[in-house]
C-alpha cells in the first residue's frame, strides 16, 4: 500500500480538490483507494456523503489516530491512501508527512501562496520524506507558472511536471459529488488529473491495472 500526504499551511490551496480528484483517478485505474480527512471542516467527508457510490472511501479522523486509521485501511484492502490535511495545523501536517511515501504540496502561482511554501518546506525537512509541489489553479494564458516554478525551486522543492489549470470542471464536479474524471471524462481538467496521477504512479511505484478514462 502507498500513502500520499497532501499538505499546505495556506487555506485555499486546493488540497481537498487534489486529494479527491487523485482518489477517483486511482479508483478508475483499478486501485482500492481511501481518503483520510484530517481537516476539522471535513470537506472531503461532506463530498462523499452526497455521492451515489461508496468509493473512494473517505474517513474523517484526528491526526493523533492517523497511524491506526492507515493500518485499518490497509487491513481492509486499501492499496492507496491519500491524507487530506487542514491549513494552519503544523502538527497534523507533520503527522501526515511522516506517514507518507510522497508529499504533495498544492500551490497557486501567486506571490502570497508561494511565500507560504516556506512552512510546508520546513515540514518536509522535519519529516525527511520525498515531496513535490503541484501548481494549482494556474491561469490558462500567460507564463505566470514559469515564474512560480523558479520561485518554488528556491525553497529546495521540486515541481510536478503537470500543472492544474483553473477550470470550471474542478468546481462544478465537486458541487455534485463528483470529480473531473467523472464529470467530464474527456475534458481538459480530467486529462490533467490523469497525467498527474500517472506521473505520481511512476514516482512512487503505484501499480495501474486499467485505463483511467473508462466510464462508469
Amino acid at each position: 500500500m502507498k500513502t500520499l500526504a497532501i499538505i499546505s499551511q495556506k487555506g485555499g490551496a486546493g488540497k481537498t480538490t487534489l486529494a479527491l480528484n487523485l482518489a477517483t483517478a486511482a479508483e478508475r485505474a483499478g486501485l482500492a483507494t481511501a481518503v483520510v480527512d484530517l481537516d476539522p471542516q471535513a470537506s472531503a467527508k461532506g463530498w462523499h456523503d452526497q455521492r451515489q457510490q461508496e468509493s473512494p472511501v473517505v474517513i474523517s479522523a484526528q491526526a493523533a489516530r492517523l497511524p491506526e486509521v492507515i493500518e485499518t485501511a490497509r487491513a481492509h484492502g486499501a492499496e492507496l491512501v491519500l491524507i487530506d490535511t487542514a491549513p494552519h495545523s503544523e502538527s497534523a501536517a507533520l503527522a501526515a508527512a511522516r506517514a507518507a511515501d510522497l508529499i504533495l504540496i498544492p500551490c497557486r502561482p501567486g506571490i502570497l501562496d508561494i511565500r507560504a511554501i516556506a512552512t510546508s518546506a520546513d515540514i518536509v525537512s522535519l519529516a525527511k520524506k520525498d515531496a513535490v509541489v503541484v501548481l494549482n489553479a494556474v491561469p490558462p494564458q500567460g507564463h505566470l507558472h514559469e515564474d512560480a516554478e523558479q520561485a518554488i525551486q528556491s525553497y529546495g522543492l521540486a515541481v510536478a511536471p503537470t500543472r492544474l489549470v483553473q477550470r470550471a470542471a474542478f468546481v462544478h464536479s465537486l458541487t455534485v459529488g463528483q470529480t473531473a474524471v467523472e464529470f467530464d471524462p474527456l475534458g481538459k481538467a480530467a486529462a490533467e488529473i490523469i497525467e498527474l496521477y500517472q506521473w505520481i504512479c511512476s514516482r512512487v511505484d503505484i501499480p495501474t491495472r486499467a485505463s483511467v478514462r473508462k466510464t462508469a
